[in-house]
């Protein structure tokens, strides 16, 4: 869903038909997977975003967001495992196989995203968020992100840049997936700031591939939707160099003007002591 002033209108790429079926497409009945809007509505579509009115709070209907005006200065610590042990659900084809997670394997790890416009490092949050770090270093060792190019950048209200999706088109038809599901997980006190690493997701519950990350302080507090897995620790100024090219069309919502496109992700593991 798209929104112009308020008023929701067909997502470009919805209006656009069908696109070749791809894994976690709307064809296969699966909502698509996305980041946090800003503005009026929510729930999982896509709403554009709107500009932000500082000192207002802004509610949505159903399942949607909350957004009110405080400031947001902390990115979660990794320090609260869940209990649940992590579940991955196969949907449709994707790199082969599912993650395996491992706790007496697991360790900490830290990542460089490389792409065309700079280089990136994240650190995982391998203990608050073991299911998302898994699956992310299951993805990077299969090179899924490799070639990807980043589908959307957001430079009012939000500030983050997303990612994660081979065919590069974002929510809707013929976007693609991992090939599996996993559910949410370290959302207690979740927050957004500068620096946050979390997965954009088709629905509560179910969590893929893509991923946003932010650049800049969001404008308003953002509900805890979305599983924040890591943090950045090198490169933060790439990504505010991206934003400031800003969008494809000009809009504060859109696919970045500048291309960033993946060269290579890779996990460093910490050796064991």
């Amino acid at each position: 869903m798209h929104w112009t002033d308020g008023k929701p209108g067909p997502d470009p790429e919805e209006a656009a038909g069908p696109a070749a079926a791809g894994p976690e497409s709307e064809s296969e009945s699966a909502a698509p997977e996305s980041a946090p809007a800003v503005g009026a509505g929510g729930g999982t579509g896509r709403p554009a975003v709107r500009k932000a009115v500082t000192a207002l709070a802004v509610a949505t209907a159903g399942s949607g967001l909350i957004w009110s005006a405080l400031s947001v200065t902390e990115i979660p610590h990794d320090s609260k495992p869940p209990a649940a042990a992590c579940s991955y659900t196969p949907t449709t084809a994707g790199p082969g196989g599912v993650p395996v997670h491992d706790p007496a394997r697991a360790r900490p790890y830290t990542a460089e995203l490389v792409t065309d416009q700079g280089r990136v490092t994240i650190e995982a949050f391998t203990e608050a968020a073991p299911c998302a770090t898994t699956s992310f270093a299951f993805l990077a060792g299969k090179k899924y992100f490799d070639g990807s190019a980043c589908h959307r950048v957001t430079t009012s209200g939000i500030f983050v840049l997303e990612c994660g999706d081979p065919a590069g088109r974002g929510p809707g038809a013929g976007a693609a997936g991992p090939g599996y599901s996993f559910p949410d997980e370290n959302l207690s006190g979740a927050a957004y700031p500068a620096g946050t690493v979390a997965l954009s997701k088709a629905e509560p519950g179910r969590n893929g591939g893509r991923f946003f990350i932010s650049y800049a302080d969001p404008q308003f507090v953002m509900e805890p939707d979305w599983t924040p897995f890591a943090r950045v620790v090198g490169g933060l100024d790439v990504l505010r160099r991206i934003a400031a090219n800003g969008t494809a069309d000009g809009s504060a919502d859109g696919r970045p003007k500048q291309p960033v496109v993946f060269r290579s992700v890779t996990v460093h593991q910490a050796t064991r002591s």
